[in-house]
């Protein structure tokens, strides 16, 4: 256990940063799920109307650096395209 009290502070801080990055962790992999169920069970419709809540979630996540603005534009782009070529279909 620490004894200086800043370090007392920064190890409290650092559980409560955790649990907030547990929780965004959980949401977007909560928010990807739900859309590869949606293209899986080739409910398109659904997918399309979850698309742009999918996309402001995930931005959220990556703006606050749990996952980088990269790989949620990765992701977003091969969701958009597995749409899109269900679509044609």
């Amino acid at each position: 256990m620490a004894n200086i009290k800043s370090a007392r502070q920064r190890i409290k801080k650092t559980k409560i940063q955790s649990a907030v990055n547990r929780i965004r962790k959980s949401k977007y992999k909560s928010a990807i799920k739900q859309m590869t169920s949606y293209i899986d069970k080739g409910n398109i419709e659904e997918a399309k109307k979850f698309l742009p809540k999918f996309h402001s979630q995930l931005m959220k996540i990556a703006k606050t650096g749990v996952i980088s603005k990269k790989t949620a534009s990765r992701k977003i782009s091969r969701v958009t395209k597995k749409i899109n070529n269900q679509k044609k279909k």
